[in-house]
């Protein structure tokens, strides 16, 4: 924070010095219209920094989501994996791990979705998913291909389990703070920036900032909106999730 305020003193402190040298020498002329070169560059300058904000703003979460989306897919198939390969497992375990698998995948969807919207993971689910991995763990598997069969579910939980992890980095990510308050900053100066200029807009000329006004009050807002992965207009919803419980259910009538 120290350093971001020294680099606007430091830009100030630029701006102030070369006004005071260029008056000393007196090779510029006073500027005083609003629709003077410093106006006008400087009203430039502003707009493009923060549409290069507002775009980040927008372009991060946007990502997040669309990386978080593909997850849910990662690991709802992992899933569908680990039931399909639970068939070959030795005794009654092809049916405890895949009701082990339709519980964890109704617990995601039930419980702990809604908690994601907020940026939390419920504590149960990993427990859930160590439980499992422990049981498949300890099966004494008799065969070359039992064993196999046993491995291939290790792998696939496992695969769950990392997916799971990432699903919680993306519950949890949300723009840099600092980058959410210059969108309002910035947005807030170019809305005040004409009467800052000096000019002073009366009757319909003044329509023209009110919608601009508007405009940029709903763009901030959506970057807030958007902040996370798992609310908000771009929010991630459970279908990958609700598409495995179709498929175990297909699977299962399959069999």
């Amino acid at each position: 924070m120290v350093a971001y305020i020294l680099s606007i003193l430091a830009a100030v402190g630029g701006v102030a010095l070369t006004a005071l040298v260029f008056r000393k020498v007196k090779q510029a002329d006073e500027d005083r219209d609003p629709n003077g070169p410093s106006a006008a560059h400087a009203g430039a300058m502003l707009s493009a920094m923060f549409l290069l904000v507002f775009a980040i703003a927008i372009i991060v979460p946007w990502t997040t989501a669309d990386a978080a989306r593909l997850n849910t897919h990662a690991e709802s198939q992992s899933a569908i994996d680990a039931y399909w390969a639970a068939e070959s497992l030795p005794g009654t375990a092809p049916q405890e791990v895949r009701t082990a698998l339709r519980d964890y995948v109704a617990f995601v969807i039930r419980d702990e979705w809604p908690l994601m919207a907020e940026g939390r993971m419920h504590p149960v689910g990993a427990a859930k998913m160590d439980e499992l991995r422990g049981r498949v763990n300890a099966l004494g598997a008799r065969g070359d291909a039992e064993e196999d069969a046993k491995a291939t579910v290790l792998e696939h939980i496992g695969a769950v389990s990392a997916a799971r992890a990432q699903r919680t980095a993306d519950a949890a990510a949300t723009p840099p703070i600092g980058l959410l308050y210059l969108t309002i900053l910035t947005a807030a100066v170019v809305i005040v920036f004409p009467f800052l200029a000096g000019a002073r807009p009366r009757g319909m000329a003044i329509a023209p900032l009110v919608a601009m006004a508007g405009l940029l009050g709903f763009g901030v807002f959506l970057t807030w909106d958007i902040s996370r992965a798992f609310d908000g207009p771009l929010a991630v919803g459970p279908q990958a999730f609700q598409g495995a419980m179709q498929e175990f259910a297909r699977i299962a009538g399959g069999m």
